[in-house]
């Protein structure tokens, strides 16, 4: 019996695989612009202050955009190596500020009370996969059902038109 997805057939799923990670950054990028927003800003731009982050309402303002804007590249595949760029430093800003100095485990279980389950804050591992994530779709592409797909294919190269006019 053969493996469903052997080599000789893989290569027709895989140009498939980033669909599953711009749905989940893309989400996940918008889904934390939008608590942030839920909270209030300014209740997020005293958590910067306490940080030591400069400027704190204007980098409140611009984390919540890079956030919801970013995670909608994402989802679309639209600019999504221009877009990882900021989405990769809010990332690497959060990992060094925050989630670095509790380990490297997303998820710690502190307590089962009564309540439920009590944990501690996350680790930078989430981060760390976000990250990979932004990497493998700026370097793989963005993949079928996507924007940056759909320009790339109506941007004939320059010399793919010499070409096509000797023939």
């Amino acid at each position: 019996m053969r493996h469903p997805i052997s080599l000789s057939n893989r290569s027709h799923i895989v140009c498939w695989a980033p669909i599953p990670l711009r749905l989940i950054v893309g989400y996940g990028f918008i889904q934390h612009g939008f608590a942030k927003l839920a909270k209030g800003p300014d209740a997020f731009a005293a958590t910067l202050q306490a940080l030591g982050v400069p400027a704190p309402h204007f980098m409140a303002w611009c984390t919540i955009l890079i956030e919801i804007f970013g995670g909608l590249a994402a989802l679309l595949g639209a600019f999504v190596a221009v877009a990882s760029v900021p989405m990769a430093i809010v990332l690497l800003v959060a990992i060094f500020t925050v989630h670095l100095p509790n380990g490297f485990s997303s998820i710690k279980l502190a307590a089962v009370t009564a309540a439920g389950p009590r944990f501690c804050p996350p680790g930078y591992e989430t981060g760390l996969l976000y990250l990979a994530c932004l990497a493998t779709l700026v370097l793989g592409g963005a993949g079928p059902f996507a924007v940056d797909t759909y320009l790339a294919a109506r941007v004939t190269p320059p010399s793919q038109k010499f070409r096509r006019g000797a023939e």
